[in-house]
Parts: C-alpha cells; structure tokens; sequence
C-alpha cells in the first residue's frame, strides 16, 4: 500500500476515534474497520464537488451504518466541505452540525438521515430509481446530463433488517445497475458475535435477488477494494454488492475484533496504544498531517473541473434541447410548472353520485399527471384499490425506465424508504399508497421523511372501519393519531371529493415536509359548495362548513367519512330548536398552525358545549372538544360486516350525536 494510502486511511481512524473520545460517546470500531474502503471510494471515485454538495451529476454516498457518522464526518471536512473542525469537536453537542447519527440538512454532504439500520440502504434504490428515469427522460446522445451512481456502506446490522431484503428484493428486479454498496462484513454487534442471529450465505442471498456479489475480500487491501469497485461500475443491468471482510476497531491492541469497540469511546489509554500501534504521527488529538490533508484537499479541484465540465455540457444541452432543459431545471428545483392544476377547478361539480375520496384522488392524479412531469409513485401492490394509476404515463420497468408508475411489490417498509430516497435524489415528487391500517410497516420512514423535510405524499385508502367485510384486521383504529403525532408531518382526511382537491393541492404545494392522505374506501356525498363554505377552508386545517345560527348552541366537528353524518346532524338538531355549528377538520396540523383568533372564531371558547366524530381512537379530540365535550370514536377494534352495519353497530350515526348533543344541551341548561 503506497504511504500516502496508509496515513490516509490511519487519519481517517485517528480523527475517527478522538471525534468520539472528545464527545465521550459514540461508537468509533465501525470508522476504524471501514477506514480503507471509504478512503479508497472517497479518493479514487467518488464523483463530487466540496464547494457545491447540491450538484445535480454529482455520485450519491450514504453512510447507511449511521453510527459510523464520525468517519463520514471526518471525510467531509477532510475533502473540503463547509465543515471546519471545530464542528467535529461539537461532535454529539446540542446546536452541532455532527449529530450522533447523519442527519440531512444539517452538515453539508450528507445525502440522507442515516441510524435506523436498513433506511439508507433503501434511500439509495429510490435514489437510484430517480436516477435512471431522469436519464432515460433527459439524456441525448452526447449530452448525458445524469451519470452518476449511488454508493453506500452497509453493516451487518442493516443486512439483517428486513427492509433490507425489501429494497434489495426490488433493486435486482429493476436491475439497477448504478447501485454500489461495500459491505462491512466485521462479525461484532452489540451484543457479541452475529453468529448468535446471523449466519446465512449473504453472497447467495443477494445473488438470488439479482445483485452481481463481488467478493469476499481484504477490507484492508485497498487495490483489492479498487479492482472491486471498478468491476462493479461495469455492470450496468445489476446492482452491486461489495463484500468486504473487517476487523471492528482495526488498530485497537485491546478492544480490535470485539463488541467493546462498537459503541463506547475507546478511552484515552487505548487510544494512545492505538495510535502507537497505527505509527501515527504523536498523541495530539485531532491531529491532520499536512501530507494528508494535501492528499485530501485535492478533491476539491476534481469536483470543480468534474462540475465545471458538467456545465458546459448542460450548457449545450440548454442549446440543442431548450424545452427539455427548461423543464429539467424546474424539476431540479423543485418548481410546480405554471398550470399543474388545470382543470382541478370544478373538478367535482357535477358529481351527484356519492364517491369514495380514494376515487376522487385518482381523478385528481390523472387530472395532474398530464401537467407534472415530475410526478412519480405507485403503491405496494395496490394501486388499483388506492387508485393511485397514473393513465398513459408508463410503468417504470427494468425494462423501461420512463415510466412513472411504480410498482414495488407488496414492500410498504421498503416504498416508504424508496419514496425518502426519490425525494433526496431530486428532480421527482414521489408518492407511495398504501391501506392506512399499513401504515404501521412504513412508521419509521414516515418518520424520516418529516425529520427530513422531504417533499413526499403518502396515500392511505381504505382509512376506517368503513373497509367493512375485511374485518378488524384491515380496519384502521389507532393509525390516524399514529399520523398526526408526528412531527412536521401534514395529514388531511377530507370530507368529499373537494375537500380531496384541496388535500392533494396542498400536498404538493408544500416543499419542506411529507403529507399524507387518509382517504375512504366506501363513497361519500359531494358537499354542495353553493350552499356550504368553499373547500379552500382545507388550507386552514379546520373551518365552519354549515351553522344554523351565527350564535350556536354546540358545535359538532368532524373529519373525513364523519362530517356528512355531523351535517345530518346538525339538521335534526335545527328542527329540535338546537343550533349547531358543523365544523370540517381535515387537518389538525394545519389548524393548530394557525392564528389564534381564526381558531376561536372557528371554535369560539365562550361555546363549551363541542362534540366530535371521527371513525378512529378519541385519543387527541380532548384538544377540541375541552373537558365538557364528547368525542364519539372506536376505542377497539372493529369487526367484518358491511360498513353501514359497523357504523351503526359502533355509534357512528347522526342519531348518536344527536343523543350526545342533547345530553350537553340538557346539562348546561341544568
């Protein structure tokens, strides 16, 4: 191994290890053994630019072993990233720009929210699905605006997560042959060694999902991992895994090849025997030698001279292809091209026949579709129940990537990851259906997407016990609130078809965070808009849809399949001499975003008397309906009838409120 290769390396261990000692917490074993792999990707092929981590062509890296975060930490500023060493020190602190785990946003180049093993191995397929179908849309003959490729390092860990063999599963199908992924095969976990869990042939495993298996070899042998990589980028119609053999705290005379280097510092005393034993340059932490950040800095003049030639590439292409390179621009950035919503407008006017918001949405799809090129989803095996086809757009294929229908197969933990990964690549807004009551496989890259901030839209159909026949098994109950409790993500559940307009409006329109869509199976009455407020109040979360008196008695709100059963309420009560207010709360996120005086002419403080419908858990209607209020709800699980049977069966009637209406009416008058 040329020196220049082995001080590199050891500087990446070094500055690895004393990341972790200086937060005394980390884990600094998994940087130690990956050292060579990554310097050999990061020096000799990574396709990047220091100075402008958003370059379109640039070649992906995910850290999907996110613990190893020191390591990508310490190549970012060592190639020149907007990363100074004194964030390193910051490692693990509150304000830091190095969190314990990558987080997207925060340090520039990094390329996804990494730690929750598996997620990053399946960002990368969806980054590498946005990749070809940009190709296959974009690139002319000469003029290859996208050609890069999509670089992980995996774990032991992320092998052994389900998603995984999810992802990996569909990456062989479609044959996406821009996937790279070295595997850090070290043997340790957490608890001891992975025989204990963890013993199959994973070279057979991924051979059988259609991957081209490069090894096992020398994790150490950077030629070996070089004539590995270039092997792997030679074959175009299989994603590749690289099987590299490690050693978990190489260098550690104590602790190398055992779970005590996995996730606590090495201490001072091992780390000065580490260092010793490495040959490294004195004690002194954070310790660069100038020979080695020479070596590294130099990354900065290829990115500069890879992007500078990538521009005027893009700039002929702007020449040759001025349509084509005005649309690509837009989509890069995000942009809703002037007239994506055409004819959403009245979409719905003429509907007499109840329809399922789930059918609405597919007609708001293929409404937009002709307009966004951008647009790109499918669902997991079920798009003809979530009518989420897009008409005339293609199915994304190994054998076609212009498609824009995806299918990814009965995988909701993978689609979601997917969809995350589509999102991050750019240049394509993803969505991904699935029934609600699914939304318990696809938790935890719901979650990534609203700590990411990424652009995407999820669809849950089938979103009550309104499923009817296929019992409490399908029969969402506790998924909503799941929805709404987490963080920066918007949920709508309309009332009718137009209240639907307005959710997938508003989804699109938002850039810094997911939305999803709760939508029913079974059909719902179109409000008339002439007698009612418009649906524009969707974009407010919560609005008064119908009152008989500017001065109510109560007021009744409801979401979704609930809000004409709260109408017909409202109805009856009038007749009883009962003014009720009926208020639509499609969105509870948006709501609360708003200012307070709309919420109290919405829902009025001095009026205490609030019922609240909603065909899932009451948990959360509290906020609402205050202590004097009544949330009618499902507190267990449904049961398999026809859904008009279920409804009655489990009080979801306009008879019900009323009953319940009556009883505050009868109590405050007491």
């Amino acid at each position: 191994m040329p020196k220049i290769d082995e001080l590199c390396i050891n500087t990446i261990r070094c500055l690895s290890i004393d990341i972790v000692q200086k937060a005394n917490s980390g884990h600094p074993g998994a940087p130690m053994g990956m050292a060579p792999m990554a310097y050999v990707l990061w020096d000799r092929f990574l396709k990047h630019n220091p100075a402008d981590p958003k370059w379109p062509d640039r070649d992906r890296f995910i850290l999907s072993a996110g613990h190893a975060s020191s390591m990508l930490y310490s190549l970012l500023h060592l190639t020149g990233y907007d990363l100074p060493l004194d964030e390193l020190k910051q490692f693990r602190q509150w304000g830091s720009k190095t969190p314990g785990h990558p987080e997207y946003g925060l340090a520039p180049g990094v390329e996804a929210t990494t730690g929750p093993l598996g997620q990053g191995f399946a960002n990368g397929v969806g980054m590498a699905i946005a990749q070809s179908m940009l190709a296959q849309h974009y690139n002319r003959p000469g003029h290859e605006i996208f050609d890069h490729f999509i670089y992980s390092i995996v774990s032991d860990g992320d092998l052994e997560e389900g998603i995984t063999a999810e992802a990996a599963s569909l990456a062989g199908t479609l044959q996406l042959g821009r996937i790279v992924y070295l595997y850090d095969d070290n043997d340790i976990s957490i608890e001891g060694h992975t025989d204990i869990a963890f013993k199959e042939d994973v070279g057979k495993r991924f051979e059988a999902y259609g991957w081209q298996v490069i090894g096992p070899l020398d994790g150490n042998d950077t030629e070996a991992i070089d004539g590995a990589i270039r092997k792997a980028r030679a074959v175009t119609d299989q994603p590749s895994l690289i099987i590299c053999r490690t050693v978990i705290g190489f260098g550690s005379p104590n602790k190398a090849g055992t779970a005590g280097a996995h996730g606590e510092p090495l201490g001072e005393d091992e780390i000065r025997l580490t260092k010793q034993n490495l040959g490294w340059p004195g004690e002194e932490p954070f310790t660069i030698p100038p020979e080695a950040s020479g070596h590294f800095r130099e990354a900065q003049e290829r990115g500069k001279q890879k992007q500078a030639d990538w521009d005027n590439k893009l700039q002929s292409y702007r020449k040759e292809y001025p349509q084509e390179a005005e649309q690509l621009e837009g989509e890069l950035r995000g942009d809703l091209p002037q007239g994506w919503d055409t004819g959403l407008e009245g979409l719905f006017s003429n509907q007499e026949k109840p329809i399922a918001t789930r059918a609405a949405s597919g007609q708001v799809l293929n409404t937009i579709a002709p307009y966004l090129h951008s647009l790109m989803g499918g669902s997991a095996d079920l798009s003809p129940s979530t009518k989420t086809i897009m008409k005339d757009r293609g199915d994304y294929s190994a054998e076609d990537y212009n498609g824009h229908n995806m299918h990814f197969g009965i995988r909701e933990h993978a689609m979601g990851a997917i969809a995350n990964g589509m999102a991050l690549h750019g240049g394509v807004i993803p969505y991904a259906a699935t029934f609600l009551v699914f939304y318990d496989y696809m938790r935890a890259p719901v979650r990534l997407a609203a700590l990411m901030k990424l652009r995407v839209v999820f669809v849950f159909t089938h979103d009550s016990v309104g499923v009817g026949e296929d019992g409490p098994t399908h029969q969402p109950i506790e998924q909503l609130i799941g929805l709404r409790s987490v963080p920066n993500l918007i949920t709508f559940r309309p009332a009718d078809a137009t209240e639907t307009v307005e959710a997938w409006r508003g989804a699109l329109e938002r850039e810094d965070g997911p939305t999803a869509l709760a939508l029913s199976r079974q059909g719902l009455p179109v409000i008339d808009r002439t007698k009612l407020a418009p649906a524009s109040g969707v974009h407010r979360g919560g609005y008064v849809l119908w009152e008989a008196s500017t001065s109510p008695d109560v007021i009744i709100i409801a979401t979704g399949s609930e809000v004409d059963i709260a109408l017909k309420a409202g109805e009856v009560l009038q007749g009883e001499g009962i003014a009720a207010r009926v208020v639509s709360m499609p969105s509870w996120e948006l709501f609360d975003a708003q200012p307070q005086d709309y919420r109290d002419q919405v829902l009025p403080p001095n009026i205490r008397a609030r019922v609240s419908i909603e065909a899932g858990t009451t948990l959360g209607w509290e906020r609402y309906v205050g202590i004097d209020g009544i949330a009618i709800g499902v507190t267990h699980f449904g049961a398999s009838a026809p859904s008009k049977v279920v409804y009655e069966k489990l009080g979801l009637t306009p008879q019900r409120v009323v009953e319940e209406v009556q009883k505050l009416v009868r109590k405050g008058n007491s």
